[in-house]
């Protein structure tokens, strides 16, 4: 099974300290210092437990992101990935700890965004190809186990698959101690 449109959410520790309309502001910044990588920002703060404040390019969208009533940082990867799944899982998760680590040093939030560094969600954009069953799990949860021992090092781990088979197919990853986003990123890069 060939994945793509990959998904990585990453979880911020203190969720309220920040109001999500500041977003938008920060994004907007990250537009005009990014010479055409980013194109456009969308606000749906109006929804309750809804897509937040997203960030749009071509290869990637990243929102911070509220569903499931639990704020974290949504990076959707949308154009295709070579190499292995291993390889792509990884790519995705760098990408995500990339832009918390970014969002983690923005001078506006003042030190109020930083990483519940013990879970992180996988998803995957595409029923068709990965639909949320049974099958679909063990046919890729080994390989997501790897990069999730890679990414948490001694901490163990622990796999659950989203059980709502309406929704689309999502693998939580739960550490048994937390780690900082740059230590998380440095795993992934030397690895």
């Amino acid at each position: 099974m060939e994945l793509q449109k990959l998904n990585v959410k990453l979880f911020v520790e203190q969720p309220g300290t920040v109001p999500l309309a500041d977003f938008i502001d920060i994004f907007h910044g990250w537009i005009q210092a990014a010479d055409g990588i980013y194109h456009d920002v969308a606000d749906y703060s109006h929804m309750h437990a809804g897509p937040g404040i997203v960030l749009i390019a071509n290869d990637a969208n990243l929102s911070i992101d509220e569903s499931d009533s639990r704020r974290g940082l949504l990076y959707c990867r949308k154009s295709p990935l070579g190499g292995s799944n291993q390889e792509k899982l990884r790519a995705v998760l760098s990408c995500g700890l990339e832009n918390f680590c970014k969002l983690e040093r923005e001078p506006k939030l003042c030190g109020k965004f930083k990483l519940l560094g013990d879970e992180a969600v996988i998803a995957i954009n595409d029923r068709l190809t990965v639909p949320n069953t049974a099958e679909s799990f063990a046919a890729i949860a080994s390989e997501i186990e790897a990069v999730a021992k890679d990414l948490f090092a001694d901490a163990e781990i622990g796999l659950e698959r989203e059980p709502d088979q309406r929704r689309k197919f999502a693998v939580r990853i739960k550490a048994s101690r937390s780690f900082s986003a740059e230590e998380l990123l440095g795993r992934l890069k030397n690895n």
